[in-house]
């Protein structure tokens, strides 16, 4: 393995993988798009009589959206999680 002041052999100037001494990135989600997908998401849920999509998608999407509205503000978010629960119970129960 290379040291640090050992220079790379293809000019590259990115940090190491595993460099402990780089700052930690954080993806910052753009609310916009989350809300845009959100809302697409609920309107194909509203416009099907039954789930419109297959299983592994249901689990994502429930695993996914919950997350999603974290990067809304707090109401807005969990009145589109609401929204799509409820979407989520009427077509389970259909």
């Amino acid at each position: 393995m290379a040291s640090r002041h050992q220079l790379d052999l293809f000019g590259s100037d990115e940090p190491e993988l595993f460099d402990q001494d780089a700052p930690p990135v954080y993806y910052q989600g753009d609310p916009d798009r989350v809300r845009t997908r959100l809302h697409k998401l609920i309107a194909e849920a509203r416009a099907a009589d039954s789930l419109p999509w297959d299983a592994d998608s249901v689990r994502l999407y429930r695993k996914i959206v919950p997350q999603m509205v974290l990067w809304l503000p707090q109401e807005e978010g969990a009145q589109l999680c609401f929204e799509f629960e409820e979407e989520m119970r009427r077509l389970a129960a259909a």
